[in-house]
């Protein structure tokens, strides 16, 4: 078997002037994205309270932003020089690939700061309109917030890949490996840092605030309340928001990468058409978004986004059968892969009845993963209620409860992503390539229903920080402050549906990858061996020991990065719970309200835990497949992907979920149930909200990033690893010092974080809690808070 050429792509005539016209979908998206911004910040700012609150949160959040920046910096500039060094068809390539690194990484963090920059100045303007104007031009802020994040990730997102295609051509696969990689390396770091800083924050608030001291959620007397807002909009917001510009991007890479190999110079350019589709429909997703008089607001949401999808649906079918020829032979430029050459009888069956059919499969999975989503973690539905009832038994059978929900969720939604990626892999027939790129295409079917879906979720972080605002100010109406509890209850669970889709878009775009991978590895093994000294397809399958052992290891890995991240969650949140107790004991008269907390000490507190602790995981991801591919072998890196992606989906769902069940469980006893606010019920539920929130906020969502990471770090690598091992560049001892390295460097930055105390507060682990007040005094004046 001999080496096999890459197709060349023609991007004249025609597909030269679509992928044009994509780019200039792209910049309308970012046009809308700016004018959703404006009309935001034309809406009404509130009472002066509001906006000294505001402001706080403002300059925390900007504050955080920063310095994680600078700290991220470090990381991209080692790499931008390591993927210089990875081998490559010319140095053209190189360049090119850590260039787009930079530019991934740089709009992954533009999507991140711009969306958390709106959602700082839109909380009051939600909590000003729903105090003066009523719950639909509230809604209408919120929402419109969210669809600006939105257009913002598309618009990006689109462009880069477009971009890239115009100048690199038939080496733009090559070319947005870098550019994924940016982009997933960045989001994965803002996710797990924003996530320890605001789940520390809601943590400690919680303990101390609620349990202990009995006083409301965002009450002004916890010091804590300013880090809780300002982590809602770096966790929730930027966070978010960079995981879901990375699912894009990522998603085109692979699509992009296997649609040249199985579609030739149509493959490079049809899938970045479809979410161009999208693009569209969601502008008319975010309009469609208008509530009916009495209404619930969630059933407004979720309209706008099935109708949005179904548009999507539609568009993208016809599109198919536009585009693309009606038999494999009337492609141009197909080579087959190795992939291919192994079990290939021909690509059979209509390449539009088979793109329009993989798309369709990616938007009916979106729908049906919402549909599940809402019904374990919303209020009105059966397993919350029941994690609710149990709170009247204590805290051991809320969280027993809630564990449950989430075990049971993460089977049925596992079962419903995996029937689509096996439905769509069927779909090629017996071309592996074609399966692979179908699986791709069901990826980008789920992303025309992206720019929705960032509207959504950024809602749920808006509203929450617009009932802070109205709480902590005092200024708001009895009716204003009920509207804004509706709209956080709705957040509450837009943001839980959308963490469930996040992870579908990881599982379709990690498998996609997953298939670009092995192509590489097969390719790279043809050219490395002599022609006659066949390889055999055996090495690879599962009863072979060396990729039994890459299966346990990638599973492994999602298990340590998980109690990593959780871990690091408690520690900054017990520093959270001393510094919060010590200001309660010590500066007089913070309950009455006519002493001030510091604010600013426990933002400093959480900055420097979360920005401290994100360094260990993002270590452990991008060095874990180098120790195991260098050390062990491609084999082992493909059952170390496989165990992965098959443990990754499954401890995402059940993280989000049962951390979503516990917290909506919660606001069931806060509306009145079993008790209502401060009974032994809602003592418990705080408790297993408490909980949950690392779960669904920290470590959950941040599995998304860590398995298209770990995917794209072993793209990246595969050819080094198989030339290193049997090539005629074979280096055993260069490979194994490698391989060496790595783990040392993993070692020692799971050793250093392990050796980190629980608090860098001067109290001990031993400090009693303050007495909690028998009664709730209200201050007698709104504290300003100031950071």
């Amino acid at each position: 078997m001999t080496g096999i050429a890459p197709a060349v792509v023609d991007l004249a005539g025609g597909n030269l002037v679509l992928v044009i016209i994509v780019a200039v979908i792209a910049l309308g998206a970012l046009a809308m994205a700016a004018m959703f911004r404006q009309e935001v910040l034309s809406a009404g700012e509130g009472t002066d309270n509001m906006k000294n609150i505001a402001h706080a949160i403002q300059e925390g959040a900007n504050a955080y932003l920063q310095r994680q920046f600078r700290t991220l910096a470090v990381f991209a500039a080692i790499a931008f020089f390591v993927l210089l060094a990875l081998p490559a068809d010319d140095w053209g390539v190189r360049i090119g690939r850590s260039i787009f690194f930079l530019v991934g990484a740089g709009f992954s963090a533009t999507v991140g700061y711009l969306g958390m920059s709106l959602a700082v100045k839109a909380n009051l303007r939600v909590a000003a309109a729903a105090n003066t104007e009523g719950r639909d031009p509230a809604m209408n802020i919120g929402f419109r917030t969210g669809a600006m994040v939105g257009m913002l990730t598309v618009g990006l997102g689109l462009l880069g890949a477009s971009v890239v295609v115009l100048i690199f051509k038939d080496e733009a696969p090559h070319v947005l490996e870098g550019f994924g990689f940016g982009a997933a390396l960045l989001a994965m770091f803002m996710r797990v840092g924003g996530g320890i800083f605001t789940k520390a924050a809601d943590v400690g608030a919680d303990l101390v605030g609620k349990v202990e001291q009995n006083i409301p959620e965002d009450d002004p007397r916890n010091a804590a309340t300013i880090a809780d807002n300002v982590g809602d909009n770096v966790g929730d917001c930027a966070g978010m928001a960079a995981d879901l510009f990375e699912s894009y991007a990522v998603t085109l890479v692979a699509a992009l990468i296997l649609g040249s190999q199985a579609f030739g110079d149509k493959g490079l350019v049809y899938p970045l058409l479809i979410p161009a589709v999208g693009a569209l429909t969601a502008v008319a997703g975010v309009y469609l978004c208008k509530p009916r008089a009495g209404e619930n607001g969630l059933v407004t949401i979720n309209r706008a986004f099935y109708i949005s999808a179904g548009i999507a649906a539609v568009g993208s079918v016809a599109l198919s059968f536009i585009y693309l020829p009606s038999s494999f032979a009337d492609f141009n430029n197909i080579t087959p892969t190795a992939l291919d050459q192994i079990s290939l009888t021909g690509a059979e069956g209509n390449p539009a009845l088979i793109a329009s059919a993989a798309v369709v499969i990616g938007i009916v999975m979106a729908a049906g993963i919402l549909a599940l989503t809402g019904y374990f973690t919303g209020t009105e539905y059966r397993p919350v209620k029941d994690v609710g009832k149990t709170s009247l038994t204590g805290a051991a059978t809320v969280i027993l409860s809630g564990l449950a929900v989430g075990f049971e969720s993460a089977v049925y939604t596992t079962l419903v992503i995996g029937a689509a990626v096996f439905g769509a892999f069927l779909l090629g027939g017996s071309s592996l390539t074609v399966s692979l790129f179908a699986v791709a295409l069901a990826g980008c079917g789920l992303l025309t229903t992206v720019g929705v879906i960032v509207a959504m979720d950024t809602f749920g972080p808006v509203s929450d920080n617009a009932q802070g605002v109205a709480e902590m100010s005092g200024d708001v109406s009895p009716e204003g402050a009920q509207i804004l509890t509706e709209l956080d209850a709705v957040g509450n669970t837009t943001k839980a549906i959308t963490k469930g889709i996040a992870i579908a878009t990881a599982v379709l775009a990690a498998t996609a990858l997953f298939g670009s991978y092995a192509t590489s590895v097969l390719d790279a093994l043809v050219d490395a061996k002599p022609a006659q000294d066949e390889f055999s397809l055996a090495d690879f399958f599962v009863f072979n020991p060396a990729v039994l052992v890459g299966v346990l290891l990638g599973a492994a890995v999602v298990f340590l990065f998980s109690g990593l991240a959780i871990n690091a969650v408690g520690r900054a949140a017990g520093a959270v719970v001393f510094e919060v107790r010590r200001q309660f004991r010590e500066i007089p008269g913070i309950m009455e309200g006519t002493g001030r907390p510091e604010y600013g000490k426990v933002v400093d507190i959480v900055t420097k835990d979360s920005l401290r602790e994100l360094i260990t995981p993002g270590i452990l991801a991008v060095l874990a497949p180098v120790a195991v591919g260098f050390g062990l072998g491609v084999t082992s890196l493909a059952g170390f992907l496989a165990g992965a992606i098959g443990t990754g989906t499954l401890m995402a769902v059940f993280l989000a979920n049962s951390g979503g069940a516990w917290d909506n469980a919660k606001k069931l006893v806060e509306d009145g149930n079993h008790g209502g606010k401060g009974s032994d019920a809602h003592a418990a539920t705080v408790i297993g909200d408490t909980v949950g929130d690392p779960f669904k906020d920290t470590a959950g969502p941040a599995i998304n990033p860590l398995i298209k990471v770990m995917n794209l770090v072993s793209l990246l690598i595969a050819s080094a690893v198989v030339s290193m091992g049997i090539g005629k560049d074979q280096n055993d001892a260069l490979r194994i010092i490698i391989a060496l390295v790595a783990v040392a460097i993993i070692t020692a930055a799971v050793y250093v974080s392990k050796q980190r105390e629980v608090s860098i507060s001067s109290d001990g682990p031993g400090t009693p809690a303050p007495p909690a007040p028998v009664s709730d005094p209200t201050p007698t004046q709104p504290v300003q808070p100031t950071v």
